[in-house]
């Protein structure tokens, strides 16, 4: 299959439409044709960019307007689009939901990066009354182009010729109708970790493959690439770009990485990373060595995880738990996030036990059952006059006495939330996860 440089992005009325399983292996599909996927996600998401990325051999990029502006958007998708033969983006929840009615949807996404739509709909149990669904989604908004739909949970082969009548009808595509199998139900849990290696994947596949019109997807015109140029930081180049960024990199730990994150810092100084379980003793000499010299670092980047599921390993790696806490003391620069926020703090509590953390903030993180709680949403908040914007996704929380916040948080709506901002001389750390521009904010503007 000849490469055909098009792109286009997959929606649902809802989530749970298997919008992800498809998303994916169109991914795979086309990869497994030869074909140089560039995969992007709609919103915050990083679990599912790192199945893109496992599945594709390329980073996915995360695409979101409440964290970047429309023009910043833009210039990541055609900067990353770049040698790619196709994109394909995956939407988020349902088609128009975003943080604010439509804003910051899937539907956005598509509309400022002029991308056709592929409407992935749940047929089980229904068969004319998808007429009256797809007429509403299609007939909408005016400014939207779908390149059709495809019927997941197909009953049987009668089933689907119904659903192709409908798609007629309605004057839309219809790009596959998937019949309702265990294979596409096992794949939304495991999909894109192993995908050339197990047989469900392949059983998966193969199901796509044949009731995918995946030609005609492929062949569908359109707009999307329009700028050539390559994005740029916002920021000009500051400090020593040979010092390298230390930054913690684990497959479950610290696992939380935007793409654009590391690219921004790599087009600086050099990027270090280390696995917080099994650090080297290069890795505690850049942390001893006097700050921001050649021999040592310029920025400790510790993301978000789930280092609440390896606190034996974190634990037992108490050189370098001394090792950061010495160095924050030097006065080291430290971004934090979530995960490795927790990391920071003087101790983790679980229902097995207490366990020690850098001890560079003097709270406790409760991770145990009866304390879990889901803090999620967008997040803003302004500091020493700046404003960063960031996402918040966890179920741990403080242990009283809870900190006090350097600065108010809000969500989106600007409602205040109770998310605390720690700052203790040049160390940074929050739960919230910070935008790729508002992360290398710290760094530039800094927070010292």
């Amino acid at each position: 299959m000849p490469p055909m440089n098009t792109s286009f992005l997959i929606a649902a009325p809802t989530s749970g439409s298997g919008k992800t399983t498809i998303a994916r292996g169109l991914m795979a599909l086309c990869t497994r044709k030869g074909l140089r996927v560039q995969p992007f996600k709609c919103g915050p998401d990083y679990i599912d960019t790192m199945f893109h990325t496992a599945v594709c051999g390329r980073p996915s990029v995360n695409l979101d307007t409440f964290m970047a502006s429309h023009a910043h958007v833009r210039e990541l998708y055609n900067y990353y689009a770049q040698e790619a033969d196709i994109c394909i983006v995956e939407g988020m929840m349902g088609l128009f939901d975003g943080y604010n009615r439509d804003r910051g949807s899937a539907a956005e996404i598509a509309n400022i990066l002029r991308l056709p739509i592929v409407l992935v709909v749940d047929a089980r149990s229904a068969a004319y009354s998808m007429a009256a669904l797809l007429k509403g989604f299609i007939h909408f908004r005016t400014d939207l182009q779908f390149a059709g739909v495809i019927f997941n949970r197909v009953g049987s082969q009668r089933h689907a010729q119904m659903l192709r009548d409908v798609a007629a009808e309605v004057g839309v595509t219809c790009l596959g109708c998937v019949p309702k199998t265990p294979a596409l139900e096992q794949g939304s849990r495991y999909l894109g970790l192993d995908f050339s290696k197990t047989t469900t994947a392949d059983e998966l596949l193969d199901v796509l493959e044949q009731n995918l019109e995946l030609r005609d997807l492929i062949d569908f015109p359109t707009h999307g690439k329009t700028v050539s140029h390559a994005w740029e930081n916002s920021f000009p180049c500051m400090g020593n770009t040979y010092t390298p960024c230390l930054v913690a990199r684990n497959a479950e730990s610290f696992s939380f990485l935007y793409q654009e994150t590391l690219d921004s810092i790599a087009r600086e100084r050099e990027v270090v990373f280390f696995d917080p379980e099994a650090p080297t003793k290069e890795v505690l000499q850049r942390l001893a060595a006097p700050v921001d010299s050649a021999e040592g670092i310029s920025l400790l980047y510790l993301p978000g995880g789930y280092p609440e599921k390896h606190l034996t390993a974190l634990t037992a790696a108490s050189s370098l738990r001394q090792a950061i806490r010495d160095y924050a003391e030097r006065g080291g620069h430290i971004v934090a996030e979530c995960g490795g926020m927790m990391y920071l703090c003087d101790k983790i509590v679980t229902d097995d036990g207490e366990y020690p953390m850098c001890s560079v903030f003097p709270y406790a993180i409760t991770a145990r059952s009866a304390d879990r709680r889901l803090s999620l949403g967008y997040r803003r908040f302004t500091l020493e006059g700046h404003e960063f914007h960031g996402h918040e996704f966890h179920y741990t929380k403080f242990a009283d006495p809870a900190p006090v916040s350097a600065a108010k948080v809000c969500n989106a709506k600007g409602e205040v939330v109770p998310t605390a901002v720690l700052r203790k001389g040049n160390v940074w750390a929050s739960y919230t996860h910070l935008s790729p521009e508002s992360l290398m904010q710290t760094i530039h503007v800094g927070i010292k």
